[in-house]
This record gives C-alpha cells, sequence and structure tokens, in this order.
C-alpha cells in the first residue's frame, strides 16, 4: 500500500550530535570522491551504524518523522505509475538516455534498453551484458556509447578486473550499433587515460562527426595509463558513417594552474585532477564542467579546441563539484556537490542546508566576458536517517517557457522537483522517495539519474531497478507539449526550437 504524505516537511534532527560530528569529520579529511565509491564490479560496500543510531531511525518511523522501511511517500502532484525490477544485471544502476519509445539505463553489469511507448508498462526489449563500471550511457542514431572506468584486462565484454596498475589494462568508450535494439552489436572502442567515468555527446554541426568529451580523474604515479598531471578531457571523434574508426583526438587541458589545490590550502575540498561531469549546450556553443574543486563555463564553438569563459570555486560549502545544469536560456547554472562521495549521509539538520547542495549561478556578461555569479543554494529540506546514502545527483531542466524548474535524483533522499526561476529563492514544489532500504547498515541506494521526457519523469534507481512517474503541477504541465525525438541530459536540447 502507498502511503501518501502531501503537506509534511520532516525536519526531524536524526542522528546523535556526537555521530554526526564524527561523520562531518570524516567528510572532510576523506580521499577523492566519486559518483559511488568505485569498488570495480563488486557489490557496494556497506557502512556499520551504531545501536543508537538504529534506535533513533526506528523511533522517527513511529513518529512519522521519515518513512518505514521501503514505504513510498510522496507529495500530492506526483503520481508513482510503476517499478520494473531489475533482470539479469543485478548490479548498480546508474545513467539514462532516451530515444524515440526507447529508454536506456546503464548498470554497472551492463545495459538494458526499455521499450516505453506505454509508460504505465515498460517492457524490456534486451540487456547486454558488458561489466566495466559504471557504464555511463548516450545515444545518437544507431549508435550506443558506454563509459568504462574500471581497469579491466581488455577492451571486449567478456573482460574480467585487472589492475590499473598493468600497463595491459583497459578503460575507455565502448561503442555499439543499435539498430536492432533487441540484438546490440558492440563495434569499437577508443582507450583513454584514466578510463572514462563520464562523457558527454558534442554534436558536429555539420553531421557529419559526433565528439565525445571524456570526463575522468584520479591519477596516480603507479597506474601506466593514468599519471598525474590530469588537468583535462579526452577528446574522441566518432565519424557517423564509420564509427569503428573513432579516434582520440585531443586531450584538452583545462586547468593549466593545475585547478584548485584542495587540501591542506582547501580543507575538505577535493584536489582537481580531471572533471567529474560537463554538460554542453550546442545550440549557444556552451558547456558548463563540474571538475572536482572547480565550476567552469567554456565555449565549444570548435569542439576540438574548448575554451575556458569562467572558472569558480567555493572553498566553504562546496566539496565535490559533480554535475552541471543549464538553464533553458543559457542564463544560470547549476552545479552540484557530491559531499561524501555518494557513500555517506549527508541529508541531516548537522550537515545542513549548504554543503551536498546545488550551487545555482547566474551567467551574466556577453561572450568570452561572461561571469559565474553565486545567487544561492538549493538542498532538500527531507531529512534522511543516518542510515541512508543521500545526496545531489543527477537531474535534468523540465522545459516550461518562462520558468525554470529541474527534476533531480538525491538517492535515498528520492526524487525533488524544484523551481529556480528566481535565482535567490530556490523552492521545491514535489517530491518522491522510499524510506530506507535497511536499518541495520548504511546501503547506497535510491535514485542515481532522474529526467523528465516528453509528459514522463523516469528514475534510474541504484537498487530498485527502473522507475516512472506522472507529475501534474500547473506550473508544468506546459512542458507536456514538447516532444523530443532523442534525450541525452548532458547535451542538452534547445526545448522550444522545434
Amino acid at each position: 500500500m502507498i502511503s501518501l504524505h502531501t503537506t509534511r516537511v520532516r525536519r526531524r534532527r536524526l542522528g546523535v550530535a556526537a555521530a554526526a560530528a564524527g561523520l562531518f569529520a570524516a567528510l572532510l579529511t576523506a580521499a577523492p570522491a566519486a559518483a559511488t565509491p568505485d569498488p570495480g564490479d563488486v557489490p557496494l560496500e556497506r557502512g556499520s551504524v551504531t545501536t543508537s543510531q538504529q534506535a533513533e531511525a526506528r523511533a522517527a518511523i513511529r513518529g512519522g518523522d521519515i518513512p518505514g522501511v521501503d514505504e513510498i511517500v510522496h507529495s500530492s502532484n506526483i503520481k508513482h505509475l510503476t517499478n520494473v525490477p531489475k533482470g539479469a544485471l543485478k548490479g548498480t544502476n546508474t545513467d539514462l538516455a532516451f530515444q524515440g519509445k526507447y529508454a536506456y539505463v546503464g548498470n554497472y553489469d551492463g545495459f538494458v534498453i526499455y521499450d516505453i511507448s506505454n509508460p504505465k508498462k515498460p517492457k524490456t526489449v534486451s540487456e547486454v551484458l558488458c561489466p566495466g563500471s559504471q557504464n555511463d550511457i548516450s545515444v545518437s542514431g544507431n549508435l550506443l556509447f558506454l563509459s568504462t572506468d574500471s581497469s579491466r584486462s581488455d577492451d571486449s565484454c567478456s573482460s574480467t578486473t585487472q589492475p590499473a596498475t598493468e600497463k595491459s589494462s583497459w578503460e575507455g568508450m565502448k561503442i555499439f550499433d543499435i539498430s536492432n535494439k533487441r540484438h546490440p552489436r558492440y563495434i569499437a572502442a577508443v582507450e583513454t587515460a584514466c578510463g572514462s567515468h563520464t562523457h558527454t555527446l558534442v554534436p558536429d554541426k555539420k553531421k557529419k562527426n559526433i565528439y565525445i568529451y571524456v570526463s575522468s580523474y584520479g591519477p596516480n604515479e603507479a597506474f601506466p595509463d593514468c599519471r598525474p598531471p590530469h588537468d583535462g578531457i579526452s577528446i574522441i571523434k566518432v565519424p557517423l558513417k564509420a564509427p569503428q574508426k573513432a579516434r582520440l583526438v585531443d586531450f584538452s587541458v583545462l586547468f593549466p594552474d593545475g585547478g584548485n589545490p584542495g587540501a591542506p590550502e582547501n580543507p575538505g575540498v577535493t584536489k582537481t585532477s580531471g572533471c567529474h561531469d560537463i554538460t554542453v549546450l550546442p545550440s549557444q556553443d556552451l558547456a558548463a564542467g563540474a571538475c572536482m574543486g572547480d565550476g567552469i563555463l567554456f565555449s565549444i564553438k570548435n569542439p576540438e579546441r574548448p575554451k575556458i569563459i569562467d572558472r569558480v570555486q567555493d572553498n566553504v560549502n562546496f566539496a565535490f563539484w559533480h554535475s552541471a545544469t543549464f538553464n533553458q536560456g543559457a542564463k544560470k547554472v547549476v552545479f552540484t556537490d557530491e559531499l561524501g562521495g555518494g557513500g555517506a549521509a549527508t541529508c541531516n539538520e548537522e550537515i545542513g542546508p549548504k554543503r551536498g547542495a546545488n550551487g545555482i549561478y547566474d551567467i551574466v556578461g556577453k561572450g568570452d566576458h561572461r561571469k559565474l555569479v553565486f545567487r544561492n543554494y538549493f538542498k532538500i529540506d527531507r531529512h534522511q536517517a543516518d542510515v541512508e546514502v543521500c545526496v545531489a545527483h543527477n537531474g535534468s531542466i523540465i522545459p516550461v517557457k518562462g520558468r525554470d524548474i529541474m527534476v533531480q535524483a538525491w538517492y535515498q533522499g528520492g526524487i525533488s522537483v524544484w523551481d529556480f526561476t528566481n535565482s535567490s529563492k530556490p523552492k521545491e514544489i514535489a517530491f518522491f522517495e522510499r524510506g530506507p532500504v535497511t536499518l541495520n547498515q548504511v546501503t547506497t541506494a535510491g535514485p542515481w539519474s532522474t529526467y523528465y521526457y516528453n509528459g514522463h519523469i523516469y528514475s534510474s534507481d541504484i537498487a530498485k531497478g527502473f522507475d516512472v512517474l506522472k507529475l501534474t503541477d500547473k506550473r508544468t504541465d506546459p512542458a507536456e507539449r514538447v516532444k523530443l525525438d532523442e534525450l541525452n541530459v548532458q547535451t542538452q536540447p534547445d526545448y522550444f526550437a522545434r
């Protein structure tokens, strides 16, 4: 039975002060963050919790301050249409892409294609076994692109884990032909320095090629193919008529000065050694990069030679710049902070509303003189239990003219729909979440990516599978008139140029 909570905002203090202080100290001294604690291809580790933390979570459930284990709660303007549990691929679910009536879901073990022609009853079309975390995914025409950011024995889909200290190990981009959705065909691979944690497609205006901006990080002197400095992104060029000839054309240095130095100069901030995620807005020849300790705005007029326009840091409240989203008019960028690396409970009163949040920046000025100007933070105020990993993660714009509205995943914080039309006064307008997976240990679960596509919200849940939701609200209903043929959220479309 679905429990419907429509007006309650949970503000209970979850976690005793001493435990919270210990967690906060751990976050300040943590190693470089990852989108999840990257275990290669083994199940995610689960952290222990104290007896008092378990007792407090149970008391919060009894008091109605948090939902019960696996209980669903949501605002009255969201309806949960369906959940499709994981099939043959049992690994961690990751990112989403869309094309026509199909949704593509990455998974540490490969990827899944769903037929969403009836959003209430998605059908599994195919499941492709191709291990290699984290399998960030995107599509273009008959091509599917898959990121491998765990060290493998070779570039095949039958590869095994192998230490990055071995020169023969492989990480990078894989390319599939998806002209037959039931039988995708692996056709090419390109090795990239430090692998491919995420990637972004950049279309060629002549429509002859597609470029891939590969985001990766974590260099080490002991890794033959990933040694420092690693201050930029790999750029791959894919000829659309001959994708098997895809090749690396450049490693573009974005931080010639080395970027944010991190600790000890900036305690609690991750040192910049690459980018985590990049979003491009091709209609404006712009890109925004979330690069560990830095946020950047750059021009992609020449996709093989990106040019930095502005760069910002937040050494007070941001720990790890994770992802970026433009508003439709290219007047704002939302950057997310992945405090704790996606492996800690950070949505509580002790951590507060400014850490592990979104940062809203206005873009002011013109051309190469544009600047990113900070306006405010946004973070969900539904405090989670200490057993719930919660972090600002992947989301997308809901296309409504005259408004800036975004739907976003928060791991076990669930799904949030929020309005930042007024950059200084963002507010949540809808939510959906599940209760804790368990009260006995800290578990990484919940929505990894949550995107709006052609009238519905689709969510890739790390543990539970594939969710479809319907948002009904006068502020967002006009978005239903916008229909796309294809959506890779990090290649942000001009929603109204059609």
